[in-house]
């Protein structure tokens, strides 16, 4: 199904995600569309799926999946962004996806870690400090959406390593 650019939503609806694979990518298979917090629904999503996609490869195989996976968000959100004609739409929630899923990689396997993984990451990337503002604010298409949320992750994977270092100097 194709869209005219007469027909393209200002919010993206149902027809616009089916309307090409790119944005059934970006728009994180529709969790982008929520009305409310997409970004944080997509980083949820990307939790429950975490499971499906980590258990049957390595470590390293699952690095190469996800660098994959990076390169086709940025060739999808740009692609979306254009359509929608806003670089970075709210509504697309892939970055927010890969870059959860990196972070799991390095999460202990345990409820309350990934919860508070997911907390942290949301949290870098709604206040968006430096460089990761910078990122977001310089950095333009489908890489600059992509490129700032994995910042996020690095910071929340610094985060989470101080915490896990803190817990063993307790214990």
């Amino acid at each position: 199904m194709t869209i005219s650019p007469a027909e393209m939503p200002s919010t993206p609806n149902a027809r616009f995600l089916f309307s090409h694979p790119a944005h059934f990518i970006s728009l994180g298979f529709g969790a982008g569309l929520s009305p409310r917090a997409p970004g944080t629904v997509g980083t949820l999503v990307g939790w429950l799926l975490y499971p499906l996609l980590r258990t049957p490869v390595t470590e390293g195989v699952f690095l190469a999946f996800l660098a994959s996976l990076f390169v086709a968000g940025v060739i999808a959100a740009d692609r979306t962004g254009r359509a929608l004609g806003v670089p970075d739409h709210g509504a697309i929630v892939w970055d927010e996806m890969v870059a959860i899923w990196l972070v799991l990689l390095f999460t202990p396997v345990s409820l309350l870690w990934q919860l508070a993984a997911v907390v942290i990451f949301r949290f870098f990337d709604i206040v968006k400090p430096q460089p990761i503002r910078f990122a977001d604010q310089k950095l333009k298409g489908g890489f600059g959406v992509m490129f700032d949320d994995l910042i996020a992750a690095g910071y929340t994977l610094l985060v989470l390593a101080v915490l896990s270092r803190a817990i063993d100097l307790v214990a």
